[in-house]
C-alpha cells in the first residue's frame, strides 16, 4: 500500500486551484502546506491533499514531466468517478477517456481519465471488486 506521493507542477496556484475542484467529489481536499526550510536541507515547499485524516498526495513546484506518473484516485462509485471528472474538465483538464466501463482490464472497472494542466495523467477509477462502497 502506497502512503504518499509527489508530484512536481510547473504552477503551484494553478495546480492547487485545479486538484481542489478534481479531487472534491471523491472526498479529498488541499488539507496542508508544508514549508520546506522545516525539514532537511534542500526540502521542498509542499501543498497535501488528503481524506479520512490522511495527506497522501503532495504537490511540489519544479520542472513537470508529464511522463513521470500516472496517478488513480479511487471513487467510492461510479457516481464519483462521473462527478470527479465533470469537476476536473470544468476546471481545465483535457480530455483522455470519458466515464465509463474499461472492458479491456475487466466489464467491472469503471474509470474517467485526464490531463491536469501540466500534461500528468489522472484517472478516476471504481473498481467494485476492490473497492467497496464507502458509508
Amino acid at each position: 500500500m502506497l502512503d504518499h506521493i509527489f508530484l512536481t507542477v510547473s504552477d503551484i496556484a494553478r495546480s492547487v486551484a485545479f486538484y481542489t475542484a478534481a479531487l472534491a467529489p471523491l472526498g479529498i481536499g488541499h488539507q496542508l502546506d508544508y514549508d520546506g526550510k522545516d525539514g532537511p536541507p534542500g526540502h521542498p515547499d509542499l501543498k497535501g491533499f488528503g481524506a479520512g485524516g490522511r495527506v497522501f498526495f503532495w504537490l511540489q513546484e519544479g520542472s513537470a514531466d508529464r511522463r513521470a506518473a500516472h496517478v488513480g484516485f479511487v471513487g467510492a462509485d461510479t457516481s464519483q468517478v462521473d462527478a470527479a471528472y465533470a469537476a476536473a474538465m470544468a476546471a481545465g483538464a483535457t480530455d483522455k477517456g470519458a466515464p465509463g466501463a474499461r472492458l479491456h482490464y475487466d466489464p467491472r472497472y469503471y474509470a474517467a481519465n485526464v490531463l491536469d494542466p501540466d500534461g500528468y495523467s489522472l484517472e478516476f477509477v471504481y473498481k467494485s471488486w476492490q473497492h467497496p462502497p464507502r458509508p
